[in-house]
């Protein structure tokens, strides 16, 4: 097909005809490294969300299963920087040393801490996650959820308190 001079061809649709081959491969990838279907499903999802948005840019990237796979790379290194950042977060809204003596035990703790946050309530979850895991400071914690400082500070204690008994009761839980 041939366009009018000046009129450049729809990298979105190039994207969409490449969506259909460069799929396998870069969830293929992904779960290759990650070795779990959700996540992967999610950084891929992610992937092609961000090759969306790269096509809108002028000019567009010459976007190929390459660069796909690229985005990849960086979108599970990026989840792992947020893992760690949140397993580090976990120790310390723990009172844990910062490192532990035995890398299981480590493991063992931040698959029962994810479980436990999971179970608090969102407004527990998210002031823990924002204010520890994120590390912003209470009084951004405050803005970004609409309360006060003071309410902040009043919801974070009552949140500690609410993870430290989940996390009690779910010590003895198998992971």
């Amino acid at each position: 097909m041939n366009l009018p001079a000046g009129v450049e061809p729809d990298p979105g649709a190039a994207l969409l005809v490449l969506y259909d081959t460069a799929l396998p491969q870069v969830y293929g990838y992904l779960l290759s490294r990650c070795g779990q279907r959700a996540l992967a499903e999610d950084l891929t999802a992610e992937v092609f969300l961000a090759a969306v948005e790269a096509v809108r840019r002028r000019p567009p990237p010459d976007v190929s299963t390459a660069w796909l796979v690229g985005v990849a790379r960086h979108k599970l290194v990026d989840h792992w920087r947020r893992a760690e950042r949140e397993q580090r977060g976990l120790r310390v809204v723990q009172g844990l040393p910062a490192e532990p003596d035995d890398p299981w035990d480590e493991r063992l703790d931040a698959m029962i801490a994810q479980q436990v946050l999971a179970e608090l309530g969102p407004h527990h979850r998210g002031a823990l996650v924002l204010r520890y895991l994120d590390g912003l400071p209470v009084p951004e914690v405050a803005r970004l959820l609409g309360r006060t400082v003071h309410a902040t500070e009043a919801l974070l204690v009552r949140a500690r308190k609410a993870f430290r008994e989940t996390y009690e009761r779910s010590e003895g839980r198998d992971v």
